[in-house]
């Protein structure tokens, strides 16, 4: 797993251990959102995507989300498990390291990784879903 590259970014909110939590939380919800919709689907039509609301989250709703992560990725039998979990594990720990609220950047960093999660996804574990 390499996140190294999040340091990469120049927003000082993305420099904070909260703030890379805010980011990898947005990775791991957006891969289960994407697999939840389906092929063909649009991502709106998830579950997951229905039940985050952007642009108002919190702290307290984002560990919310994530603590169900387990279950959802069981329930929706949805790929690369291992990873999703590495990864979601690392974004609870760098979440526990901080402990400032969202706020409008975390808000936004959490959509940019939520919209881009398969790309970011691919990013950290270096590969390609043709190679799986």
């Amino acid at each position: 797993m390499n996140i190294g590259w999040l340091n990469d970014f120049s927003d000082p909110y993305l420099k904070t251990p909260g703030g890379q939590g805010t980011f990898l939380s947005g990775i791991v919800l957006g891969m289960i959102a994407k697999y939840q919709a389906g092929e063909g689907e649009s991502i709106d039509a998830a579950p997951m995507f229905k039940q985050i609301v952007f642009g108002k989250m919190q702290r307290r709703d984002l560990l919310r989300h994530l603590s169900r992560v387990p279950e959802l990725i069981r329930v929706y039998d949805i790929p690369y498990k291992n990873y999703l979990e590495l990864l979601s594990g690392k974004a609870g720990e760098l979440l526990l390291k901080g402990s400032s609220e969202m706020g409008v950047d975390g808000n936004f960093a959490f959509s940019v990784a939520f919209l881009n999660a398969y790309d970011y996804f691919w990013k950290i574990f270096g590969k390609s879903e043709d190679k799986e």
